[in-house]
């Protein structure tokens, strides 16, 4: 009995030592980062790992156009944001949800989804919270390391997610 009980111990000590080594592997690929922003009331934050575009064609190739995307690398992202608040034109409730996207060349479907804490390939449609749509625009210089920032605007944020020459301006308003 004792002899089961040892294997048993060593057996998931080995996989509790692999499953760190490899998201200690990812995370150096693709690191993670916080977006952060508080002001006049508004209080946001996006956690999400920030993958390398490294000499690729990121839109339309590595990450295809038409089909749902982590925005970002390894765990899902999450999107937190302390009050209620306007995306676009609809309603997101104060809360947690993960941040999924589908770029297309003119315009990018911004999407909340109300599961947390899975991996980044762990997309449930059926538990989407909100859709909107965005327009995509160019940028001169190219963006080597995904990003997500926010900057101030009258009433709110715009969260910006930048990618090799693509930036997209989200609406975050009270």
């Amino acid at each position: 009995m004792k002899k089961i009980i040892r294997i048993v111990l060593i057996s998931v000590a080995v996989l509790a030592i692999s499953f760190f080594g490899y998201l200690t592997f990812t995370k150096s690929k693709s690191p993670a980062d916080k977006a952060v922003f508080k002001e006049n009331g508004l209080e946001v934050k996006v956690d999400y790992c920030r993958p390398y575009k490294k000499e690729r064609q990121v839109f339309g190739q590595l990450v295809p156009y038409g089909k749902v995307w982590r925005t970002g690398a390894n765990e899902a992202t999450l999107f937190e944001v302390k009050q209620d608040v306007k995306i676009g034109d609809k309603t997101l409730k104060a809360g947690k949800y993960t941040l999924w996207t589908i770029p297309t060349p003119d315009k990018w479907t911004i999407i909340f989804n109300g599961q947390t804490g899975q991996w980044g390939t762990q997309y449930d449609e059926t538990k989407d919270i909100m859709r909107v749509e965005v327009p995509s625009g160019k940028i001169a210089e190219t963006v080597e390391q995904f990003k997500i920032d926010f900057a101030p605007v009258t009433g709110g944020a715009d969260m910006i997610l930048s990618w090799e020459n693509t930036e997209i301006r989200v609406p975050v308003r009270l």
